[in-house]
């Protein structure tokens, strides 16, 4: 890679990032529960589309970094705060690296198809590992919130609620850009 491609992929996972970080703060005033809406995946995906796994994880960390300072994560955090910070920071980074994983697995057979499953998968890590770490860190609490009623079922209806169908819509409608984008940032060698 020459110094110039390093120089414009440095800028331009710069500028990723960054759109990582507004995009959350942004989504912050769309809530359909308890949290708001994810609409940083979409950089997430094109950056490890475009740089790899490991990029795919800087953004995911990036993504995680701006959900605690948004507050967003409140609730868990005056519960167990490294339980909500590993939840947080994990999610996003594994939903960016699977995302780049994915991708790198499938854009030699179909690139348009590598894009479509990176946006796909994205949103399912992302929601999944929160799960997880729902019931890793906060079951008691969960129980408590929830009543009586399945901790599962707490969890689906009111935290992860619509947000998930949101997210994984976003990212299906606009795969065709991002799938658009990344051919023609591959073509200029972005």
């Amino acid at each position: 890679m020459s110094n110039k491609q390093t120089t414009r992929s440095l800028a331009m996972m710069g500028l990723l990032t960054a759109l990582v970080v507004v995009l959350q703060f942004v989504s912050k005033t769309i809530r359909t529960s308890q949290f708001s809406i994810t609409l940083s995946l979409v950089p997430i995906v094109v950056g490890a589309a475009l740089y790899g796994k490991w990029a795919g994880a800087w953004l995911g960390g990036a993504f995680g970094l701006a959900v605690l300072l948004t507050g967003d994560a409140s609730e868990f955090l005056a519960i167990t705060a490294p339980g909500t910070i590993i939840t947080v920071m994990l999610k996003g980074i594994l939903a960016g690296f699977a995302s780049g994983l994915v991708y790198d697995l499938i854009k030699e057979k179909n690139d348009t198809a590598a894009t479509y499953v990176s946006g796909i998968l994205t949103p399912i890590v992302n929601t999944g590992i929160f799960i997880l770490g729902c019931f890793v860190f906060f079951l008691p609490a969960i129980k408590e919130w929830a009543a009586g009623t399945n901790a599962l079922k707490f969890i689906l209806f009111s935290f992860v609620g619509f947000n998930f169908f949101i997210e994984l819509a976003v990212n299906l409608i606009l795969s065709p850009t991002i799938a658009r984008l990344i051919k023609i940032a591959k073509k200029n060698k972005v």
